[in-house]
């Protein structure tokens, strides 16, 4: 059954989508416009990662019907606001920011001006534009040192350890003020490991596969105790595009609450990082060599979601086995690099 297949009708939707040309935002362009939604996907193009992969997401998007592509940066306030005037989208999906958690210990500017400074853009044009629904990308990486698994929407989430984790809290606890403020309708996603074809080379299983293949050992944090909830891209884009004709209303009796939701995605099955590896490792025909070193700076030892709200309101929770995320990631990888 294709992802296609379990998504709602989208057709006379008119969504603006912010990093349209990264990882999640080129696989979620085509579901979208497949699913009979106006696309508006813009991106700045940025050097974090190898242009030439996210040109070459574009040139597969740019001739679909209903997809128009548009180069902007989102810390560009003025053209971010005639963006919203000039198409008028009724839903507006924020994917666009500085990934990484390591790189935010080299570069923290960089998170601060497009995390925190280019999402205030997007939630002023939200309130100079009014829009149906506001969704917007957050991250596992919030639950920081929180040591009561699986992960609630409702835990505490005060002890960052990375400033990427940091500038992803501010931009929940920033919709939400906007939610209270000018009644905007917003969804926080929580996206817990995100993996698959077409994905960020700076990502492990990315890194990871090309180390094997090249014969070169890969670098197994944590002394390889370290378990993660993986969570195939088709997951995730098929929960985004369900979401969009959910936007949060505040139950009767409320009180003053904002219409504004947090939301886990992922695949509620935390995985052993050394299966993890014996997956990729199966899926190349080739065993790697290991060099084990201590944990690095910013990371935790485990992630692990609770997807009940998400299965509550949408009827769909993540379940793609890793070996099978795998194997589809690396038929890619060897296809995208002729290998």
């Amino acid at each position: 059954m294709t992802v296609r297949s379990l998504v709602p009708d989208l057709a006379n939707r008119r969504i603006l989508l912010t990093g349209a040309a990264g990882f999640v935002g080129f696989h979620l362009s085509d579901l979208l416009v497949r699913s009979g939604a106006e696309v508006l996907g813009i991106d700045n193009l940025n050097a974090y990662y190898d242009v030439s992969l996210k040109q070459a997401r574009l040139d597969l998007l740019q001739p679909l019907d209903r997809f128009s592509f548009r180069k902007l940066d989102i810390c560009d306030h003025e053209g971010v606001d005639s963006i919203f005037a000039e198409f008028a989208p009724d839903c507006v999906i924020h994917l666009a920011a500085q990934a990484g958690v390591r790189y935010s210990l080299e570069n923290p500017r960089a998170y601060v001006e497009s995390n925190v400074g280019g999402f205030l853009n997007i939630l002023e044009a939200c309130r100079a534009h009014p829009v149906r629904h506001l969704i917007y990308a957050s991250s596992s990486s919030v639950y920081g040192t929180n040591s009561k698994i699986p992960f609630s929407e409702d835990d505490p989430v005060e002890q960052p350890v990375s400033l990427y984790a940091a500038t992803k809290r501010a931009d929940e606890l920033m919709a939400r003020t906007y939610s209270h403020l000018f009644g905007i309708a917003a969804s926080g996603l929580r996206f817990f490991t995100v993996y698959g074809p077409w994905g960020r080379p700076d990502m492990a299983y990315f890194s990871f596969t090309k180390a094997i293949l090249e014969g070169r050992a890969i670098d197994v944090y944590n002394h390889g105790r370290m378990r993660r909830d993986f969570t195939y891209i088709d997951d995730i884009v098929r929960a985004i595009a369900t979401l969009v004709d959910h936007p949060p209303i505040p139950e009767a009796g409320s009180g003053d609450a904002p219409p504004h939701a947090l939301y886990n995605i992922g695949n509620h099955t935390p995985i052993e990082l050394e299966r993890f590896i014996t997956a990729i490792e199966t899926a190349l025909g080739k065993e790697a060599r290991r060099n084990y070193l201590p944990m690095q700076p910013g990371d935790v030892p485990a992630t692990y979601a609770n997807v009940d709200r998400l299965a509550a309101v949408t009827g769909f929770s993540p379940d793609t086995p890793i070996e099978t995320g795998i194997a589809r990631f690396v038929e890619w990888y060897r296809s995208y690099y002729d290998r």
